[in-house]
């Protein structure tokens, strides 16, 4: 296996057998480095059967084709990202789904900025009406919100340079950043982010810039207690810390892509967040 390391239909099998027993890619690199494999053709390796191999499962099962999605440099696993203007730490990173932990990708004094110059703005929160596209108050979502238009003021502006750098995706791409506030017992219960393509509302929604392939929550304040993000199909929560973010990326509009998620109800105090939806194209 090390003389000409080559993916041999040999290799691609016993990379797919131990990644389906539960070993993660980290270990089966080590594995192989152990037996001589140099560790950047081992990486490769891993890589490109994994994601072929996927692809090829996915068709099998009628799923849609997958398409590429935000990604942070986490190939060495760092402690910290260069976001431009600000040193991000990577708390906590899961493969399948793509769930990255940021912390400290606001300061405390940027995230009261951005609450109070939504605080005058707020409204009940609304969801896409599947049906048309259009939009709706849904008893799952008990929140207000409003959004930002896309570089509205210098904060906004600099944030989304900040999480375009963070998680290599376009600025142009994504969709205005949206802040929410849940009072105690609001709650958003668990729902996907992508557009369904059953709906009939679906093809309007996607002429703005493509499906959304992946979200940022920014946790703007501590809550008192309650108010996680929830993955149910994980199952995962993360806790609601000032300036954190939870990032996830969904590269197909459908349920295998484990991306079932919620705002847990919020149980003492008040929740503040930011929300910024990534598409696949310039959204307009």
């Amino acid at each position: 296996m090390t003389d000409r390391q080559t993916i041999t239909p040999a290799l691609r099998q016993w990379i797919i057998d131990q990644a389906g027993t539960g070993i993660a890619a980290p270990a089966l690199i080590d594995a192989m480095g152990q037996v001589g494999w140099a560790e950047d053709v081992a990486v490769r390796a891993v890589e490109e059967v994994l994601r072929a191999h996927l692809g090829e499962a996915a068709r099998a099962q009628g799923l849609p084709p997958a398409v590429p999605v935000p990604e942070p440099p986490l190939a060495d696993s760092p402690l910290f990202i260069d976001a431009g203007d600000r040193r991000v730490e990577v708390l906590m990173a899961m493969a399948n789904p793509r769930v990255v932990l940021f912390g400290n990708l606001l300061s405390p004094e940027e995230c009261q900025a951005v609450i109070e110059a939504a605080r005058t703005r707020m409204a009940r929160s609304l969801t896409v009406q599947a049906a048309s596209g259009g939009e709706e108050v849904n008893k799952d979502r008990t929140s207000d919100g409003m959004f930002f238009q896309r570089g509205e003021n210098e904060a906004v502006a600099r944030l989304e340079e900040r999480i375009a750098r963070l998680v290599r995706w376009p600025v142009e791409n994504g969709e205005g950043l949206q802040v929410l506030h849940y009072r105690p017992g609001a709650e958003y219960k668990p729902h996907y982010d992508y557009f369904d393509p059953a709906e009939p509302g679906t093809p309007r929604l996607l002429r703005r810039g493509g499906q959304r392939v992946a979200t940022l929550v920014i946790y703007l304040n501590d809550p008192v207690r309650g108010g996680g993000t929830t993955f149910p199909d994980v199952p995962l929560e993360i806790g609601p810390r000032q300036g954190n973010a939870v990032f996830f990326s969904y590269g197909r509009a459908h349920p295998s892509s484990r991306t079932l998620h919620g705002g847990a109800p919020v149980i003492e105090g008040e929740k503040w967040i930011a929300t910024k939806w990534l598409r696949e194209r310039e959204f307009k």
